[in-house]
């Protein structure tokens, strides 16, 4: 028997092709053609066979190892042969998309992008042989551990046939087989009958796979009859060669038919609706009704002060309306999610989420049991509120951020978080303004004089303006993703 491996490894690598009679090919590790050995017991003096290394980054020097047979108490058992020194370079393809539609089925994300032309493309490609016997895979993206494609029978994940692509302990890419189980990591098949395997490592995190199976596609405890799937595109970190859990995912539309590359398979809606109206909820929670009401605590208590209704003054009961009413959305939006999801996504936005969620539990019940004005032990009270109402709005704004990265994706201008950051912006300078206004009708003065209107009131209207020009602009930016 016959194998290849890089000097200093036992993994086999490359492949052979047999040139008579007298030899055949055998899998080993799992790859396809990866050694040769006779074809019968006779004696023979040589046995002929053609290797073809593999042409990925990874090659190294390489050094074939051999077992001979003389009789059954004599022969020899990995036998070296000298080394054979790899001295070339390998030059990236990177698949590109002018066949698609033609000659192979292909998905990406964005739709109909060029990997070629985009780096953050993430596209897969399926061509089948003319007699449909195997099928020639090709996949692109940028992540820092791995890069999956998936067959799968619905949009959810669960039961898929995956490939992945990714680092393994050493840094270096390797192909895998997997089955997907929906809720835990996947399950490592045997690659199987996979055989001229390319890999190619870019700037430390943009991977590109290409290789040819044999191996039928089963997306359940059997292989199915059938060449219609969903196509998947996942990407994310791994650990030690490990993947971990996906920070992107992409479904296609539709099913392809991958023995019909004629068929444009388009992105499915990356957000459903339900997610989408999280996102608005907790967008107008914390950056418009819940910023609005601790605006009014802070600053206009003096307004139409002693007016009000059922012993309460307007700036009391606009405050509590305003801050129950956030809690009510944010419990809406919690509940909207995690319905949908119905498992840990994993990441910081959902920590942050969960406790935005319970400080915001916490505050109505802190308040309801709060003493009265004048009780002496009242600080601790206001205290404890404005620092929980402090930490939900940080917490709040943290949240937001890294949701609308979620909804942005991959997009290069991230507009969303832009726009964010102005709203943030805008906030802040109310606060500035109205405290500078604050500390002068202190000095018995104000910072500018708007006739009969009190300041800290024309200040809340132009908040508002802006406030609801941000909204608005990133709702718009939500719905469309």
């Amino acid at each position: 028997m016959l194998q290849a491996s890089q000097v200093g490894s036992t993994t086999s690598i490359g492949t052979f092709n047999v040139v008579d009679n007298n030899a055949q090919l055998l899998n080993c590790d799992g790859t396809a053609n990866s050694a040769v050995s006779h074809t019968s017991a006779t004696s023979k003096s040589s046995v002929q066979a053609k290797w073809t290394a593999p042409t990925s980054g990874q090659i190294g020097n390489i050094e074939f190892r051999a077992t001979f047979v003389k009789t059954t108490d004599t022969f020899w058992v990995g036998v070296k042969s000298s080394t054979v020194a790899y001295t070339g370079t390998v030059t990236p393809t990177v698949p590109s998309n002018p066949d698609c539609g033609n000659t192979k089925v292909c998905y990406s994300q964005p739709s109909n992008c060029d990997p070629t032309a985009n780096a953050g493309c993430y596209f897969m490609a399926v061509q089948r042989s003319s007699d449909q016997s195997e099928m020639r895979i090709e996949m692109f993206g940028q992540a820092d551990g791995y890069i999956a494609i998936g067959f799968s029978d619905d949009q959810a994940m669960g039961n898929d046939d995956i490939y992945i692509c990714g680092k393994d302990s050493s840094g270096k890419l390797q192909v895998q087989h997997a089955i997907s189980t929906g809720k835990t990591a996947p399950t490592i098949l045997s690659l199987g009958n996979v055989t001229d395997i390319k890999t190619t490592l870019m700037n430390g995190n943009t991977i590109n796979c290409s290789f040819t199976s044999r191996n039928a596609i089963s997306t359940s405890v059997r292989a199915l009859s059938t060449s219609e799937y969903y196509l998947m595109i996942a990407s994310g970190s791994s650990n030690q060669g490990n993947i971990l859990i996906h920070s992107n995912k992409y479904v296609s539309s539709t099913k392809a038919n991958l023995q019909d590359p004629s068929q444009v398979v388009t992105s499915a809606e990356e957000f459903p609706a339900i997610v989408k109206a999280h996102g608005c909820l907790m967008l107008i929670s914390w950056m418009t009704t819940g910023s609005i009401g601790m605006l009014i605590a802070r600053y206009l208590k003096g307004v139409a002060k002693d007016h009000g209704c059922f012993g309460k003054d307007f700036w009391f009961m606009a405050h509590v309306s305003l801050m129950v009413l956030s809690v009510i959305a944010t419990a809406i939006a919690f509940i909207l999610v995690f319905s949908y999801a119905q498992d840990w996504s994993g990441g910081a936005h959902p920590v942050l989420g969960c406790l935005v969620m319970i400080l915001s539990l916490i505050q109505p019940i802190v308040a309801a049991f709060r003493c009265e004005p004048s009780h002496e032990r009242r600080f601790v009270f206001n205290w404890a509120h404005s620092f929980i109402a402090l930490a939900i709005k940080g917490l709040a704004v943290a949240a937001i951020f890294t949701g609308l990265a979620l909804f942005e994706g991959n997009e290069e201008d991230k507009w969303m978080l832009k726009v964010m950051g102005g709203f943030v912006a805008w906030e802040a300078l109310t606060y500035i303004l109205q405290d500078l206004n604050l500390r002068a009708r202190k000095n018995d003065s104000e910072i500018c004089s708007f006739g009969s209107r009190r300041p800290e009131t024309v200040l809340l209207l132009l908040y508002l303006l802006g406030n609801l020009a941000f909204l608005i602009a990133l709702l718009v930016g939500i719905g469309r993703t």
